[in-house]
């Protein structure tokens, strides 16, 4: 399946939908591996100047929603952690890869970077699979 043609691509990146007005874009989806970008602007960040962590945790929720859903299939958030471990500044980048794809449920690993590639967070997101009209 060419990259760009999943059907994830055509929903996460819609213009004036949540993730395209918070900055956060899709850019590589196949099964078992998703990978995307918050573009850092200055709604993104915090009051000290760094990344806010709910933009970290939306960016992180969506592209680990994604992996879970690239083999179709849609999903819910069932329940997540998510480790800071450094200040975010500047553009931001997830990879999302499964611990487990299920029928019934998903489990998946995410790994945010920023520019310099050092890790500014990592996390754990289960997510419920649904049925097209079903959540």
């Amino acid at each position: 399946m060419e990259e760009k043609k999943h059907r994830l691509f055509a929903f996460i990146n819609a213009e004036n939908m949540f993730n395209y007005e918070n900055g956060i874009e899709l850019t590589h989806v196949e099964p078992g591996l998703t990978r995307g970008v918050l573009r850092a602007r200055p709604s993104s960040y915090n009051s000290e100047g760094r990344i806010h962590g709910g933009a970290i945790a939306t960016l992180a929720d969506t592209i680990a929603g994604c992996c879970a859903c690239s083999k179709g299939g849609d999903c819910v958030t069932s329940s997540s952690s998510l480790e800071y471990l450094r200040a975010g500044q500047g553009d931001l980048f997830c990879e999302a890869t499964p611990k487990k794809l299920g029928r019934n449920l998903s489990v998946i690993q995410v790994v945010i970077t920023d520019t310099a590639g050092k890790t500014v967070a990592t996390g754990t997101f289960t997510f419920f699979m649904t049925r097209p009209g079903e959540a």
